[in-house]
């Protein structure tokens, strides 16, 4: 089998949400050895998540290591050039399932352990700690333009070349600071990978008790993330960053 950008994606994304939904699955379903350890753990499991998914994203063939829809529509805005925009969501909407799906075989004897139906949507998709769908949509969208703006800094021309391997590390650290600042209202999705295709999961898995997926909030992350994308992509466009 040969490598290529579609794997990459395919591939770097189910390990984005493996490690992603993973960390929050130890920290809120019970008996696990992180029950309970809190939002930094979070943070920091999500910013790790995204390094390592980067890394194997280009192991298996993606140069530009995307994970996400958001980012994908961003550089295409950003570009002009819409050619990837159709592959690349496809690989990471499908990696972004198979990732949810092997947190919940990964943590199989906790979901009936775990009462609080809310509790398990949380380890697939996000949801808000208020809400309220204006200031949900804003929240998505302003993380989002955030990442993206943090990407073309990381990226920019004007820095000169990292050293090599430096670039999923400064990703993952982007995350950490996104979400350790911005995080607390929605859980930052910023991405319509990163919670659609695990709520598809959570709605067709055979979890105990699992409760409603939720599909009313469900546009919020994906539209909200779209957006803050696309406003990022016309900036870079613009000021050519």
């Amino acid at each position: 089998m040969q490598t290529s950008p579609f794997l990459g994606e395919l591939i770097g994304t189910m390990v984005l949400l493996l490690l992603g939904n993973g960390v929050v699955a130890n920290v809120v379903l019970k008996q696990t050895k992180g029950e309970s350890s809190g939002w930094i753990v979070i943070t920091a499991g999500w910013a790790f998540a995204v390094a390592m998914g980067v890394f194997v994203a280009k192991a298996f063939g993606s140069v530009d290591a995307h994970l996400n829809p958001a980012v994908t529509v961003a550089f295409a805005v950003a570009t002009n050039d819409f050619s990837h925009v159709v592959p690349y969501i496809t690989a990471q909407m499908i990696g972004a399932f198979l990732g949810a799906t092997l947190v919940w075989l990964h943590y199989l004897p906790h979901w009936a352990a775990t009462p609080d139906p809310e509790a398990k949507l949380a380890c697939f998709a996000t949801g808000p700690a208020i809400r309220k769908p204006s200031a949900n949509f804003l929240s998505e969208a302003m993380a989002t333009l955030v990442l993206i703006l943090g990407l073309a800094g990381i990226s920019s021309k004007h820095l000169g070349e990292l050293a090599i391997g430096v670039g999923p590390y400064l990703v993952g650290i982007l995350v950490w600071s996104i979400g350790l600042s911005l995080g607390g209202t929605t859980g930052y999705a910023m991405s319509p990978a990163r919670d659609f295709s695990p709520r598809l999961a959570h709605a067709l898995l055979p979890i105990p008790n699992k409760g409603s997926s939720d599909w009313g909030y469900a546009w919020v992350p994906v539209v909200g993330s779209l957006v803050g994308a696309t406003i990022g992509g016309l900036l870079i466009r613009w000021f050519t960053l």
